[in-house]
């Protein structure tokens, strides 16, 4: 049997985040069954987005977000031992998946190619939905155009950084 630790929203957050509002819980994960396989986290996400979302959950579910993990066992033609995958598993070191649905709804599941020449970590980052909310947000909505001033905030996070780097690809002036 597989322990796994997940940590459980027990409060939701107000002013700055406390030791209380998570607990760290381990459960025992029940043998795979066909179709399925078991996933190890390598890198979690911790995105600004979460704390006004994670408002709107029950409490006592896990902490929601993204993460690269690997298959450490499987019983899915689809996912071998050892591939690479991203999902919003949330916040706990094993999670079982049918590789169809993630935590909360949130799509499925996607393999990590592994001919591309970056860390996994991107994924969850540039690669992932910060680069693709940065890149779609910016590029189709805000239509920029060379010699523009663009000005992003300190508190952008990972979406702000990027949108600042694609604005120079643009031409733009960045502030």
């Amino acid at each position: 049997m597989v322990k796994a630790r997940k940590y459980v929203l027990r409060s939701h957050f107000s002013g700055v985040p406390k030791r209380e509002d998570l607990e760290i819980v381990e459960e025992e994960l029940p043998p795979l069954k066909d179709g399925e396989f078991l996933c190890e986290a390598l890198w979690l996400s911790v995105d600004p987005y979460m704390r006004p979302y994670s408002a709107r959950l029950p409490l006592g579910i896990t902490m929601i977000g993204g993460q690269v993990a690997k298959v450490t066992e499987s019983k899915n033609k689809d996912y071998a031992v050892g591939d690479l995958v991203v999902a919003s598993f949330g916040w706990r070191t094993h999670t079982i998946s049918d590789g169809k649905a993630s935590q909360v709804g949130t799509g499925g599941v996607r393999k990590i190619d592994p001919s591309i020449p970056l860390s996994p970590s991107t994924a969850v980052g540039i690669l992932g939905m910060p680069g693709a909310t940065a890149y779609f947000g910016y590029l189709e909505l805000c239509k920029p155009k060379a010699g523009e001033t663009v000005v992003v905030t300190g508190a952008a996070g990972a979406v702000g950084s990027a949108v600042g780097q694609i604005a120079k690809i643009k031409g733009c002036r960045v502030v």
